[in-house]
């Protein structure tokens, strides 16, 4: 009797562990509620859709990254030159093209941005006039922002380098520090690291060996900074370095799982440029991470290019992909989403890819273009 007792008792108690195990999963699961704001988890499952909500944000075309400062007041973090928006340096002369970081405002919770009048360069100048090779003050391009508490790192792409500053407040930044062995090269200036090798692609002419750069990405976690930067080219793909957020840049070291994310090995049909080419959308390149953690997993939002079709001058195919991390390491192996590219087919436009996810009030908006020619807010909303 004792015997069948125990046995009785063992098997609720299997059962009770079998209805908590269900419990768990259907709560963690489950969608959010309808009243709740859709997060990329959702959006990732299909219950939840990117709409537009303003057509024209006054933002310029191209990059930006935006960081909320207040409840209503955001900070767009922009490359911008004189021809572009009349942009000057610290020294007061114009910036040429592509141009250098600037701060655009919003005070109505990320509806619409301004400069100021004149837009001025956010980095000061070692000396006047200021200097290409020693502040960049003529291409800061692709800026990425992370706020960590109080303290904002920066990195932003010079010449194919990256390039990371620091700032108390957001407004007054230190010097620049590159990532150690960042940029374009030849196999006669060192040899190229295995994921760093520029392959063949059939419309662009062969000028440099090895990539490890191009427009970054930044994250700040548990005291540790992570860069992201592309590598390789043809096929394309992206990898990262870490390190103590409060130690130099040039004590970075690469992550464990380089690279995390590999494009398309193949250019796709040669005279296909439609929908029928989305699935190589990230043959040439795969840069600008836009990186965000959602619950155990991160999220990031990157530029995927084709390259140029045949008869074209530069890149003409641009797409706007969306990834994950399959566990909770961020320098852990990533998987990207089936259904690539995100928003809209290819050939795209050249500033639909530097996407800027931000998180306003539990809302989540993507700033970006998709028609080339506007800067748009886009709101995650539910199907």
């Amino acid at each position: 009797m004792r015997r069948r007792r125990k046995h009785l008792l063992i098997l609720v108690g299997a059962g009770l562990v079998v209805l908590a195990a269900v419990w768990l999963v259907l709560v963690i699961e489950r969608p959010a509620e309808r009243g709740e704001h859709p997060t990329l988890v959702d959006f990732w499952e299909g219950r939840a859709r990117f709409v537009v909500e303003v057509t024209d944000t006054r933002l310029p075309m191209g990059e930006s990254d935006t960081v909320v400062i207040a409840d209503d007041e955001l900070w767009t973090y922009v490359h911008a030159s004189y021809r572009s928006a009349g942009t000057i340096d610290r020294c007061g002369a114009p910036v040429e093209f592509p141009g250098c970081v600037v701060i655009y405002r919003s005070s109505d919770g990320g509806y619409t941005f301004h400069h100021d009048e004149p837009p001025l360069c956010q980095f000061e100048c070692e000396r006047c006039p200021c200097d290409s090779e020693q502040d960049h003050v003529d291409q800061q391009q692709y800026p990425r922002v992370c706020r960590d508490g109080g303290a904002f790192v920066l990195v932003y792409e010079h010449k194919g380098r990256v390039m990371l500053r620091r700032s108390g407040e957001g407004l007054v930044w230190g010097p620049p520090e590159e990532v150690p062995f960042s940029g374009v090269w030849t196999v006669g200036i060192r040899d190229c690291p295995e994921g760093e090798e520029v392959g063949v692609h059939p419309f662009v002419v062969h000028q440099y060996d090895c990539l490890a750069g191009g427009p970054p990405g930044v994250f700040i976690e548990n005291r540790r900074v992570y860069v992201f930067l592309a590598m390789g080219q043809n096929p394309g793909a992206m990898g990262c370095y870490y390190g103590a957020a409060n130690a130099p840049a040039e004590n970075l070291r690469k992550c464990r799982n380089n690279p995390i994310i590999v494009g398309s090995d193949d250019y796709g049909p040669l005279s296909e440029r439609s929908s029928h080419a989305n699935p190589y959308f990230d043959f040439r390149t795969i840069s600008s991470a836009d990186v965000h953690k959602i619950g155990n997993r991160y999220y990031m939002l990157y530029e995927g290019i084709r390259g140029p079709g045949p008869g074209d001058p530069g890149d003409s195919q641009f797409g706007l992909g969306l990834a994950r991390s399959r566990t909770g390491r961020i320098d852990g192996p990533w998987e990207k989403f089936p259904g690539n590219p995100i928003l809209v087919d290819l050939p795209g436009n050249i500033g639909l890819g530097h996407a800027d996810l931000v998180v306003v009030n539990g809302q989540t908006l993507l700033y970006t273009s998709l028609d080339g020619v506007t800067r748009s807010r886009l709101a995650l909303v539910w199907e």
